[in-house]
Parts: structure tokens; C-alpha cells; sequence
């Protein structure tokens, strides 16, 4: 089994669950608009950027929305989510994804972030997760948004590798078809993880290592 040089990680979903603050964020939004919003729809947002998000809630708006209110929603979106964020904790973080990262740093597989986020950074310093990472490449330094590969192929040049040296963990379908797209292996986890374009299937975080040939 091929062992990789670097792993490429999703953020949300992946290392540690945000789910809810972004639901709950968006819900104020939705709200406020009068517009029908729920779980499943929320679901549709994963993967994608914050003002693609934000077209997918109009759907449901019976009226036009100008630019400049469309960045003000957004805005008000975001500094909603922050807010939320700041009760995460390193206890956020399920023990078996901090062992699995400590062992492939361990084996000197380099490891990245790959998110479509804009608050990855904040993300990691409440959860103090910064030093498992090489590096980040988040919503802060891509202009093309998943299923675009943008923002794995960004990751892969911040590590000094080639994306056929990279696998990329996903628990979305859009960040499968991003991985593929750029020539990357992928793992699907959790909603990715029936995925039938995944590469690798995984039913456990910890299932990476058999795959990195990490004992």
C-alpha cells in the first residue's frame, strides 16, 4: 500500500465539528430574511464558500437582494460564526484525530490544512491544533471555492510536494470531487465516507495511518 508523503485535511467536519455554530449562524440570517431554513439545507453549504452559502438560502427569498446587502448578510453571517467559535476548546477535538496526527508527525508525513474557511486560523488556536500543521491553506488565500481543487493544490505547493505524493481527507462530496479534480488520492470520512468516488472509505480517523503506512 502506497504511503504518502503529506496528508491534506479538511477542517470542518474532519479534525474537529463546527457544524453547528455554522447552522446556528445561518439560521440567524435566514431568520431575520424570513426565509425557511434547516438542517438538511444546511448541509448543502459544506464545501463551499460563504457567499455561495449565502445564494443557496435565497433560494427560498421571494425578492431581490442588492450586492452591498448580500457582503452585509455575509458579514453578519461570519461575525456570528466567530463569535460562536470562540467557546471551542482543545476538548473539541476527539482524542483519536489528536493521537492520529501525534503518530504521523511521528513518521514525518508532513500535514496540511485544506479548508474553504476563512476562520481555519481561529479554529486552531482555540483548539490549539496549530503545531500539528506544516501548513494552511484556507478561504484567506484561494479565490475559487470547492469542488475547484484550488485550495488542495495551494496546500500541496505550501509543503513542497506534488499532489500525487499527497492524500487529501474529506468528510464532504464537493471536497472529493475538488481532490480528484486536482490529481490528488482522497479518503472520504463521515457523509464522504459512502462516498463511491472516494478512494478510501473510512469508517474510523484512525484508519489513516494503515493507509500512510504508519505502524
Amino acid at each position: 500500500m502506497k504511503k504518502y508523503k503529506a496528508v491534506i485535511f479538511d477542517l470542518d467536519g474532519v479534525i474537529c465539528h463546527t457544524d453547528e455554530y455554522h447552522y446556528l449562524a445561518w439560521k440567524q440570517i435566514a431568520d431575520g430574511l424570513g426565509v425557511y431554513f434547516d438542517r438538511n439545507i444546511n448541509n448543502r453549504l459544506r464545501g463551499v464558500s460563504r457567499m455561495e452559502s449565502l445564494e443557496i438560502i435565497l433560494e427560498k427569498y421571494d425578492g431581490e437582494v442588492s450586492c452591498k446587502l448580500k457582503e452585509k448578510l455575509a458579514y453578519e453571517k461570519n461575525e456570528t460564526y466567530k463569535k460562536l467559535l470562540r467557546n471551542m476548546t482543545p476538548a473539541d477535538v476527539p482524542v483519536e484525530v489528536k493521537e492520529t496526527l501525534e503518530k504521523m508527525r511521528a513518521a514525518g508525513i508532513k500535514t496540511a490544512i485544506g479548508s474553504s474557511s476563512k476562520n481555519a486560523g481561529l479554529i486552531l488556536q482555540k483548539t490549539e491544533l496549530a503545531c500539528f500543521f506544516d501548513a494552511v491553506s484556507d478561504g484567506n488565500c484561494i479565490t475559487r471555492s470547492k469542488p475547484d481543487p484550488e485550495v488542495f493544490v495551494r496546500a500541496a505547493e505550501f509543503l513542497g510536494e506534488s499532489p500525487s505524493d499527497c492524500l487529501v481527507v474529506e468528510d464532504a462530496f464537493a471536497g472529493v470531487d475538488a481532490a480528484l479534480a486536482g490529481g490528488f488520492a482522497c479518503a472520504g470520512i463521515g457523509d464522504a465516507g459512502a462516498y463511491r468516488k472516494a478512494g478510501y472509505r473510512l469508517s474510523a480517523f484512525s484508519e489513516l495511518l494503515d493507509i500512510c503506512g504508519v505502524e
